[in-house]
């Protein structure tokens, strides 16, 4: 008998429960598909991309709350749980790049104390990537926000275009440098109709020149290369090292002296230093490698932020015989009186992408157009979720683009 009533029991027990309805094993489901997408910017216009992206993906953007207190402190809660999944946070620079900066860490740290699994920062134009060099007594910052980056949790990061390849370098984890070319070059072929074919790539410098060869090999056009510059080049005068070496009265007529001297007990300590004089460094005015008369220029490069050099440039070649000047870039900074300059210059035409978030430049200058990228990241997000190869996204794509 009491077997009887225990197996009744359990057959009650396994009975009795009552049926979920569909859309809750859905969302289970979805719950565990085990990635989220986070946006870490807290202004309405750099989300965008975000919401394109996720779009892409087909997933909702994950639910998290970023603000700005009064006192100037950045705030995220993020919620919804995390736990053991891949964090994607997709953070588009503004104009304030240190509090768009200081999202991204604070972020990072929050879903790094939820416990997720993998934290993988989706940074389509990467901040302070110019400071990649020491200049003078300055520091090398691009190499101190990948420390940053890395202490504060994030474990993969997915880029595009970087100012220098050799970034990647500064990291100690993955990086994938994305690029924007095959999109820059199916604009090429589609919207610059009037015979592209008669066109002609033009690197604006010659640090530029491999960027600038690498379209001209794929659309097959020619190439030309501008050197030289439209204002004088930064002095090292006001830092000091142009100061000549301490050299005490006594010793400043020393017959034959041959340069670095110890000091003897027969002359003043340390009596300086004579070094070869050293030539200032001096670029001649813009000059123009190649025949641009009568041609489309399309000049290349991967940031476009203070245009004087753009504007400069295009100003030459229009005299030089160019009768259309177009500019494409990746990075679309445009600070400072850019879209200004640029709707007074010869420019005909400037081409970026949507990595930085310009609506307000697009609006004071109708020159300016956009391409959009999300496909390119949103597949990179869904491979390396799935741990599947990344070579698929760069075919086609030569080292020096």
């Amino acid at each position: 008998m009491p077997i009887r009533r225990f197996g009744g029991h359990r057959s009650l027990v396994a009975y009795s429960r009552t049926p979920k309805p569909a859309h809750v094993y859905e969302k289970m489901n979805v719950s565990k598909s085990g990635y989220r997408v986070f946006s870490a910017n807290s202004t309405t216009a750099c989300t965008e991309l975000a919401k394109k992206i996720t779009e892409r993906l087909g997933v909702e953007l994950g639910k998290s709350l970023v603000h700005q207190e009064s006192n100037g402190e950045t705030r995220v809660d993020v919620k919804e749980s995390v736990r053991g999944q891949d964090i994607f946070i997709i953070q588009t620079i503004p104009s304030d790049v240190n509090t768009a900066i200081m999202e991204l860490l604070v972020m990072a740290y929050a879903l790094k104390t939820s416990c997720a699994k993998n934290i993988i920062g989706v940074i389509p134009y990467f901040p302070y990537s110019k400071q990649c060099k020491m200049r003078k007594r300055g520091s090398i910052v691009c190499k101190l926000l990948a420390s940053m980056l890395a202490k504060a949790g994030i474990t993969h990061i997915i880029t595009m275009d970087l100012h220098q390849k050799e970034i990647q370098g500064f990291f100690s984890f993955p990086v994938d440098n994305l690029r924007a070319s095959p999109f820059l070059i199916q604009y090429i072929q589609e919207e610059v109709r009037q015979n592209y074919r008669n066109a002609i790539i033009v690197a604006k410098s010659p640090s530029a020149a491999k960027r600038a060869q690498s379209y001209a090999e794929r659309l097959r056009l020619g190439l030309a290369v501008m050197h030289g510059e439209a204002h004088h080049s930064e002095l090292d005068m006001v830092d000091g090292r142009q100061s000549p070496p301490f050299s005490p009265p006594s010793t400043r007529t020393t017959q034959g002296h041959t340069g670095l001297e110890l000091p003897c007990s027969r002359r003043a300590p340390f009596p300086g230093i004579e070094l070869p004089i050293m030539m200032a460094k001096e670029k001649p005015p813009i000059t123009v490698v190649g025949d641009v008369g009568g041609r489309i220029a399309i000049i290349v490069d991967d940031i476009i932020d203070n245009v004087e050099d753009f504007v400069a440039a295009a100003e030459i070649l229009k005299e030089r015989g160019a009768y259309k000047i177009y500019i494409m870039a990746t990075h679309g900074l445009l600070s400072a009186d850019a879209p200004r300059l640029i709707e007074e210059s010869a420019i005909d035409e400037v081409v970026v992408t949507n990595t930085v978030p310009h609506e307000v430049q697009k609006l004071q200058c109708p020159k300016i157009k956009t391409v959009d990228v999300s496909m390119i990241l949103a597949e990179a997000i869904r491979r390396i979720h799935n741990g599947e190869s990344m070579a698929y996204l760069f075919r086609n794509i030569a080292v020096d683009d």
